[in-house]
């Protein structure tokens, strides 16, 4: 009996091992569109399909960085500004592609922008602190897509959404950061529902912690700081010194923690837009694999508990 399964099993991962070894045809012909790529894994991922010949339409924040992507990649690689919180920016930008992409449509949007910050515990935050964040890593990322999507359609091309592991778990003091992440899962859900119809594949990445310049631990402590200065002596009362203490260090250490290898999720990425049969989700990085992917199973009063335990407490929490 046990044999059997052992065989069985081993067959479906011999199976599954060589689909997923399939390798679209014609890369070095196909278009692919990047948003956030002055640094992290945009960057990174540009870089990488340029050399393997693809034709990579790159979208940078700022000038700087556009720039120093063209003096590391090949003249194949073109950039463009992009702001994706301004309609105007992203109509700019989507008829910059079709004059390039032409009538052979985008093969891919890789939906890479977002933010970390503001983020910490919802007492100290007010709306705008929320919806700054919102509007990168979510409603920017659906107007990109929504503005985009014809031209991925006529190609019957690839969506890739980055999301992250909180899209899964949504861990206290995020900010409107899990927010963002969720509502990428679900509208990639939806997404990719009604796409089937038309040959649009969708694939979500979902990175666990990776040492990119969004989650540094000086960014992230002079937010932390930033929102504690800007609370009412209320909430500071009610929190006090020692927590912010405990964040700060907390945070401070999370340079040592996080994964410095990106080519783990760019590998991800590259997979989804190149493989004939990309699969649905890849989470990325073992932290990803081996807790917060079975954390998200377990029962919820088990993972508060175990979020609680482990999380800095105010001075007046119960």
């Amino acid at each position: 009996m046990w044999l059997y399964l052992v065989a069985l099993v081993g067959l479906w991962t011999l199976l599954r091992f060589l689909r997923e070894r399939q390798v679209v045809s014609h890369l070095q012909d196909k278009y692919v569109f990047i948003t956030g790529c002055d640094s992290g894994f945009g960057n990174l991922l540009a870089r990488q399909l340029d050399r393997r010949g693809m034709r990579v339409l790159a979208a940078c924040l700022t000038e700087k960085g556009a720039e120093e992507l063209r003096n590391k990649t090949s003249d194949r690689l073109e950039t463009v500004i992009l702001d994706v919180t301004k309609t105007e920016s992203i109509v700019a930008a989507t008829q910059w592609v079709k004059e390039r992409v032409g009538n052979r449509g985008l093969w891919g949007l890789v939906n890479n922008a977002g933010i970390s910050v503001p983020s910490g515990p919802s007492q100290w935050m007010n709306k705008q602190n929320f919806a700054s964040v919102l509007d990168v890593n979510l409603l920017g990322l659906i107007e990109v897509t929504l503005s985009m999507l014809p031209l991925v359609r006529k190609a019957r091309g690839r969506v890739v959404n980055v999301s992250s592991i909180l899209g899964r778990v949504s861990l206290g003091d995020s900010g409107g950061y899990c927010i963002s992440k969720y509502g990428i899962e679900a509208f990639s859900d939806s997404l990719r529902r009604e796409l089937r119809y038309f040959g649009v594949k969708v694939a979500i990445i979902e990175p666990g912690f990776f040492l990119t310049g969004m989650v540094s631990s000086a960014r992230l402590c002079s937010n932390i700081q930033m929102l504690w200065d800007q609370t009412s002596s209320e909430i500071r009362e009610i929190y006090g010194e020692k927590y912010l203490a405990s964040c700060l260090k907390n945070l401070n250490e999370l340079d040592q923690k996080c994964n410095k290898d990106l080519s783990v999720v760019t590998d991800c990425m590259e997979h989804a837009l190149t493989a004939c049969h990309p699969r649905t989700r890849y989470s990325a990085g073992w932290d990803a694999k081996l807790f917060f992917i079975p954390l998200s199973y377990l029962p919820t009063f088990l993972v508060d508990a175990l979020l609680y335990w482990t999380s800095p407490k105010s001075d007046k929490a119960m």
